[in-house]
């Protein structure tokens, strides 16, 4: 994920130095809620506050991933992409976006990018490519495009001048309004060509208690910690995609959208509180 945390290191040494284990991250508690090993006590701490007070948040997280898969699946075998940036990657499990890409043409090409020194570590370890395509991770923040876009590691793998599927899964709900996440994502989609495409999904308030969707309406404005998430609504999801053509079945809850081939029955849509979509520039 894409959630700054303050580290211990006095100089750009090792991304090792960079970790401070007292501070949760996004990435290694979404590990830990998937049932991963690679977190610190922090990470779970936050996890099981989380879980408390949202107790189908697992439920979710395991949601989310399947419905990656998905969409990537979609992407390589029915639309044809070959090209991937996945920005807020997180560590490395089963059915990484390269691992599906590859599976229908080895020749998929898969940026990765991520903010957390694990993350890095790992990402560097597991995330090997078929001899026939590349991978490559980039270590940066979804809240600053421009080194995403200019990184050299990026136009070494991805041709911008070809289609590219940007994804932004479990992520955008990371970006209060101050940091005006409409004109990033829109910055990040005018940099890539027609026939490119956009895979997100968020958690949203819609189906949550009103008093708890006030309270998030409230964070989402103010943005006073790097590590609120920023629930919206269904409105405000599509906000994302505005010009672009949304892919049948278009918004919907990521535990449903072209879920037809998942164990049933399906979650809820409260139990979830998350919406995804693709859609192509045209």
């Amino acid at each position: 994920m894409t959630t700054d945390a303050p580290g211990t290191s006095t100089g750009p040494a090792h991304p090792s130095d960079r970790i401070d284990t007292s501070v949760a991250h996004p990435a290694r508690r979404y590990n830990y809620l998937l049932g991963g090993k690679d977190n610190f006590q922090a990470d779970r701490d936050s996890g099981d506050a989380m879980a408390a007070a949202f107790p189908t948040i697992r439920t979710a997280a395991l949601e989310n991933r399947r419905f990656l898969k998905r969409t990537v699946g979609y992407l390589a075998r029915e639309a044809g992409v070959r090209q991937f940036l996945d920005i807020g990657t997180g560590i490395p499990t089963a059915d990484n976006t390269h691992e599906v890409a590859q599976a229908a043409d080895p020749q998929a090409r898969v940026v990765y990018v991520d903010n957390d020194p694990i993350v890095l570590a790992h990402a560097r370890a597991l995330l090997t490519s078929s001899p026939e395509g590349a991978t490559a991770y980039i270590d940066a923040d979804l809240r600053d495009p421009e080194k995403i876009l200019r990184h050299p590691d990026l136009l070494r793998t991805i041709d911008l001048g070809q289609p590219v599927a940007l994804m932004l899964v479990a992520i955008l709900h990371f970006l209060p309004d101050p940091d005006d996440p409409y004109a990033v994502v829109r910055r990040l989609l005018d940099a890539l060509p027609p026939g490119s495409y956009l895979a997100a999904s968020h958690a949203t308030y819609d189906h949550l208690p009103e008093q708890v969707a006030q309270e998030s309406r409230v964070a989402t404005r103010t943005g006073s910690s790097r590590d609120v998430i920023s629930l919206r609504s269904r409105e405000e999801f599509a906000g994302f995609f505005a010009g672009l053509e949304l892919v049948d079945p278009g918004i919907a809850s990521i535990a449903q959208w072209r879920a037809e081939r998942e164990p049933q029955p399906r979650p809820s849509v409260v139990d979830v509180s998350m919406y995804g979509a693709v859609a192509r520039k045209p």
